[in-house]
């Protein structure tokens, strides 16, 4: 069978038990729809949290951005997965024996203050609509190869897909739909990891096959490093960034990690404090298959690809290379009109994506009106790196198919979690906490279904139709996540005086600043200022470590401003000992 009949079937069967579970949890109460009734088991929230965490941007992006950074990728793995150390011992527990819905809940409640609960919606709405666009322009992307439908509709199906199980069962739905999506997501990733393993080094474990030898006996990394170096690229294996920036961004995407409102709120749907803790503990487990196999798969992808592609003529290349050439993710321009790709260190373009023309040259390519004058030919989107990894390894067209329904299980999963956030922070923290205290449960139900469609809705614009600097900032999420709500949550559980005006003013200060950096370093605003380079960078941090400065400079102006203003009232003191402190914490329930 074809790859894209394959992708029917197998996308057809996945998404036909998500719409079954969607209507099995349908959620009849507001507990049910923001906290999932609060009786998760352990087992159930991990798998439900490594799905709702490992996002497009894991499936897809980290083993292509591991596989061009080399060495300097480790960060990703470093920062993403020690996050979730921080979740399990300095905040999950804690969080879930304060008791609420989410993290604006916790932060008006603990800063006794709307103003501070305000500040939070704003926070999370910033933090989760940058996350959620790039996942739905990824469900578009995968859609459009595999299915063969426009983007544009791709991104549509996927809204309509992710508003049934979230919109009929909230929370409840969104849980038991990820502990399916995160079996379709982790079994689409290792199948691939496995075969190519066996292929490349004749060891089906591919954290093993990584270091093993390849035909001829060599090291496969020694082959990689030899294969860059040839190119001009960096050896493979060394790294380039500075000690200090690979602390930063490490630090960044931890407190990022330990800061995601879609994350934290998964602790608020277990039964127990000590299930908060086993829960975080299983998520680790379950993130850990992934990430320890993904360094992996950039290996075996990378090396691929350029035995593939360089110095081959275009009437040679297989296939693959040709189909992915619709989706901009690929581009080659013939600059010596000799034929033949050259790929070598350097850009190959004059912007950050090929604009292809409807021509086509001497050779049958797709041309670009866009090449620059390096000597590099080869334009390759990391994001090719896990998606086309079957297809150039020539592995069967059923495994293919598979992919992309992890493809599409790991987009989903998050965009739902996300969503959610965004929904549960207007009609719990603005609606029920501030507007209309006196609105019963049925119309707050209503009022967080109305507004996860309205989310959902305005997700699918920012994936139709995105703003230039969408796909760059998706990353930076973290860093915004780190900047406003990680030092809020750590000194709100572990400083009994820190006061509402010191966190209202950290938090100001922290995504304000994050946001001003990442704009004026990262994306630019066209017309107003352009991105800046690398060398004009404040104390040579990249933007993505930059969140690390940012929530520095939180921390101190909170435990300046609350020192210097009146200490909390007594009754909030004595909330925080009993977070902090609490007695019988394994048997706790709620309060």
């Amino acid at each position: 069978m074809s790859v894209q009949l394959w992708t029917w079937i197998l996308v057809g069967i996945t998404f036909s038990i998500y719409f079954g579970i969607a209507i099995w949890a349908r959620a009849g109460s507001t507990k049910e729809f923001y906290v999932a009734g609060g009786g998760v088991s352990p087992l159930a929230n991990g798998m439900a949290t490594a799905a709702d965490w490992m996002s497009a941007a894991s499936f897809i992006s980290m083993a292509g951005i591991i596989s061009f950074a080399g060495y300097d990728g480790s960060v990703y793995l470093m920062g993403w997965t020690g996050g979730y150390v921080l979740l399990a011992l300095l905040l999950a527990p804690y969080l879930r024996k304060f008791g609420k819905f989410t993290v604006p809940d916790f932060i008006g409640d603990r800063y006794y203050s709307n103003t501070a609960r305000t500040v939070a919606v704003i926070c999370a709405l910033i933090v989760s609509f940058t996350y959620v666009a790039g996942q739905m322009r990824g469900v578009g992307i995968v859609f459009s190869q595999f299915l063969q439908v426009d983007i544009n509709l791709g991104v549509i199906i996927g809204m309509a897909v992710v508003l049934v199980f979230a919109f009929l069962g909230g929370m409840k739905g969104i849980t038991y739909t990820q502990v399916a999506q995160y079996c379709v997501l982790i079994f689409a990733f290792m199948v691939p990891a496995f075969f190519i393993s066996m292929q490349m080094t004749g060891n089906p474990i591919p954290q093993m096959g990584m270091g093993g030898k390849v035909e001829g006996g060599t090291f496969l990394l020694d082959k990689l490093d030899a294969l860059h170096t040839q190119l001009g690229f960096n050896e493979y294996t060394s790294g380039t960034k500075s000690t200090w920036d690979v602390f930063a961004i490490t630090l960044a995407l931890m407190a990022g990690t330990a800061g995601l409102p879609h994350v934290i709120v998964r602790f608020f749907t277990v039964p127990k404090v000590k299930d908060a803790r086993k829960s975080a503990g299983l998520a680790l487990l379950f993130i850990a298959i992934l990430y320890t196999t993904a360094p992996a798969i950039a290996v075996f992808a990378r090396t691929n690809l350029i035995e593939t592609v360089d110095n081959k003529s275009y009437t040679e290349i297989p296939q693959w290379f040709k189909n992915w050439e619709d989706t901009g993710l690929i581009a080659w321009a013939d600059k010596n009109n000799d034929g033949k790709i050259q790929y070598v260190a350097g850009n190959a373009l004059e912007g950050k994506k090929p604009l292809f023309t409807d021509a086509r040259g001497a050779n049958g390519e797709r041309l670009i009106s866009n090449a620059n004058t390096s000597s590099n030919e080869l334009y390759v989107d990391r994001d090719i790196m896990v998606l086309a990894n079957p297809e150039i390894a020539n592995l069967p067209n059923w495994v293919i198919a598979l992919v992309a329904a992890g493809g599409l299980a790991a987009a989903l999963s998050t965009a739902a979690g996300l969503l959610l956030v965004i929904s549960t922070s207007i009609s719990h923290d603005l609606i029920k906490k501030q507007i209309k205290p006196d609105i019963s449960e049925k119309g707050e139900l209503m009022a967080a279904r109305i507004a996860i469609l309205v989310a959902i809705i305005i997700a699918g614009v920012f994936g139709i139709y995105p703003p230039g600097f969408v796909a760059a900032v998706v990353a930076l999420a973290f860093g915004l996540a780190a900047a406003s709500f990680f030092p809020a949550i750590i000194l709100g559980i572990f400083d009994k005086r820190m006061n509402s005006k010191g966190a209202i003013a950290g938090m100001i200060v922290g995504i304000t600043l994050m946001l001003f950096y990442m704009i004026r370093y990262k994306t630019g605003l066209v017309g107003v200022m352009d991105a800046r380079p690398a060398s004009e960078w404040w104390f040579g941090t990249s933007p993505e470590g930059f969140g690390t400065v940012a929530m520095i400079v939180n921390v101190i102006v909170s435990v300046v401003v609350s020192r210097m203003t009146a200490p909390p009232p007594e009754n909030v003191q004595e909330m925080v000992e009993s977070i902090r402190i609490p007695s019988n914490a394994g048997e706790a329930s709620s309060h």
